[in-house]
């Protein structure tokens, strides 16, 4: 189940973020970061970007309000850039 759920998410992240931009961070991980990557993919992207009931933008659009109460402005322009690219 875990193996299928990452897979699922490596999809869903590549067609959100772009291939080019998600095949390298996961290139670039040490040993330490592989671990938040499987993490990320598998549970954020896997379980939670693939449920029923939103379509990715509106998903994308609450990622980025999160992002901005978070007060994390890195991870808010690399998703803004990213998801706009893609649009």
């Amino acid at each position: 189940m875990a193996q299928e759920e990452f897979q699922r998410g490596l999809e869903i992240r590549r067609a959100v973020l772009g291939a080019d931009y998600v095949d390298r961070s996961i290139a670039q991980a040490d040993e330490s970061m592989m671990a938040f990557q499987q993490m990320t993919t598998q549970w954020c992207w896997g379980n939670a970007w693939s449920r029923d009931g939103l379509e990715r933008k509106t998903r994308s659009m609450l990622n980025l309000a999160m992002l901005t109460a978070l007060t994390k402005p890195a991870e808010l322009r690399d998703h803004f850039k990213k998801t706009t690219q893609r649009a």
